[in-house]
C-alpha cells in the first residue's frame, strides 16, 4: 500500500497518515505543524514535506473541535461580479487576516434557499463569527444564526433591534438624497430604473418614492423594474425605452452605476445630450464612473470603510470584549458630476 493510500475511507489524508510517512507520532506532526517550538527543527522539515508530499489539508472543523477555538470566519455575500462586494470583501478580509483568522466565503446569488444551504454548510466547520449580508432571508436561516451561538454582524444595512450588530447604510436616505439634488437641478419627471430588484435596490426605489411624493410628482409609469442581473448592456436597452416615453423624461436615476454606464453610452451612440435633454445619475460610484462622457454623477457608499468595520466588530465579539456601539452608519455621499 503505497503512502497516498493510507487514509479515512472518506479519502482524507489525516495526520497519522503523515505520522507513519515520518515515523513519528501523529502529537509530534500536529505540533510540527502547527508551529510549535518544543518540535526539533529537523524533524519540523521531514513533517512538513510529507506532508506536502501526501497532500495534507488540516481538517478545520477537527482542529475547532480539539482546541475549542475556531480561527475560521463564515462570509455570505451575494456576487462577486459586482465591484461593491469585491470591495467590501477585501477589507473585511484583510482585518480579519491581520487578528489571526481565515474566512470562508460563500456566494448566495440573492436566493434565500441558497443562503441557508450555504450557512449550514460552514457552520459544520465550526466558525468563530460571521459576516452576513442584510436582514432579508428566509424564517429558517434566521432560527439557524439565533441558534448557532455565533457571533454575527450584519452588512450594508443598519438595525436599531437590541442584540444586533450591524455596519451599513441607510439606502433609503440615499435615494432619497439623490432623488432631491435631480429635482433640485430643475429636473421634474424623474424615472427610476432599476435590475435585480434586491431588498436594497427596493430600499433606494423607496427613497426615490418618498421624494416625488413629497413634492407631487410621482408616478408609477415613471418606474422602470426589470429582474435580470444589472449589467452596462442592460442598461443601455433601458435608456432607449425610457428615452421614448411621452411626456419626455428628463432625468433617470439608476440604482447602480453599471446600468447608468450602459445609458451614457447609449446616449452617445444616439446623440442624445446629456444632461441637456436628459440628465441621468446612478448608484455606487463603480470604477469608471468618473471616465464616462459625461462623468456620472453618483452616490458614493464606503465599501471598504463598511468591510473594516464589520470585520474589527466582529472581532471584539469573538474576543468577548466590549463592542462600544452595535450599529455603525457608514453614511453615503452624493458625487455631483457633469452627468446631471
Amino acid at each position: 500500500m503505497n503512502e497516498r493510500s493510507r487514509r479515512r475511507a472518506t479519502g482524507r489524508i489525516t495526520l497519522v497518515d503523515v505520522a507513519r510517512a515520518v515515523d513519528v507520532s501523529p502529537i509530534t506532526v500536529s505540533r510540527a505543524l502547527s508551529g510549535k517550538r518544543a518540535v526539533d527543527p529537523a524533524v519540523v522539515e521531514r513533517v512538513q514535506a510529507a506532508a506536502r508530499r501526501l497532500g495534507y489539508v488540516p481538517d478545520p472543523a477537527a482542529r475547532a473541535l480539539a482546541s475549542a477555538h475556531s480561527t475560521h470566519v463564515a462570509i455570505l455575500i451575494p456576487m462577486l461580479s459586482n465591484a461593491l462586494f469585491v470591495d467590501l470583501l477585501e477589507a473585511a478580509q484583510r482585518t480579519l487576516r491581520s487578528a489571526g483568522y481565515e474566512t470562508l466565503i460563500g456566494i448566495t446569488h440573492y436566493n434565500a434557499s441558497e443562503e441557508e444551504r450555504l450557512l449550514r454548510e460552514q457552520l459544520v466547520h465550526r466558525p468563530a463569527g460571521m459576516l452576513i449580508t442584510g436582514f432579508d432571508r428566509n424564517d429558517a436561516t434566521r432560527l439557524i444564526i439565533a441558534d448557532s451561538g455565533v457571533p454575527c454582524v450584519h452588512l450594508m444595512e443598519t438595525s436599531s433591534e437590541p442584540g444586533i450588530y450591524a455596519v451599513g447604510l441607510s439606502t433609503i436616505d440615499a435615494g432619497s438624497a439623490m432623488t432631491r439634488h435631480l429635482l433640485e437641478r430643475g429636473r421634474r419627471r424623474i424615472a427610476f430604473a432599476a435590475a435585480q430588484l434586491d431588498p436594497r435596490t427596493m430600499q433606494r426605489l423607496e427613497g426615490w418614492r418618498r421624494q416625488l411624493k413629497a413634492a407631487g410628482l410621482y408616478e408609477a409609469s415613471l418606474e422602470w423594474l426589470h429582474p435580470a442581473p444589472s449589467s452596462i448592456a442592460l442598461g443601455g436597452r433601458m435608456f432607449e425605452q425610457i428615452i421614448g416615453q411621452n411626456p419626455p423624461i428628463d432625468a433617470i436615476f439608476f440604482c447602480n452605476d453599471d446600468l447608468a454606464q450602459g445609458a451614457l453610452l447609449a446616449a452617445l451612440r444616439h446623440g442624445i445630450a446629456v444632461p441637456e435633454r436628459i440628465a441621468i445619475a446612478g448608484f455606487n460610484d463603480l470604477t469608471g464612473s468618473d471616465q464616462m462622457i459625461p462623468p456620472l454623477t453618483t452616490v458614493r457608499t464606503p465599501r471598504s470603510e463598511m468591510g473594516k468595520h464589520a470585520a474589527s466588530m466582529l472581532i471584539q465579539l469573538m474576543r468577548g470584549e466590549p463592542v462600544p456601539q452595535s450599529c455603525i452608519d457608514v453614511g453615503f455621499e452624493i458625487i455631483v458630476r457633469q452627468s446631471t
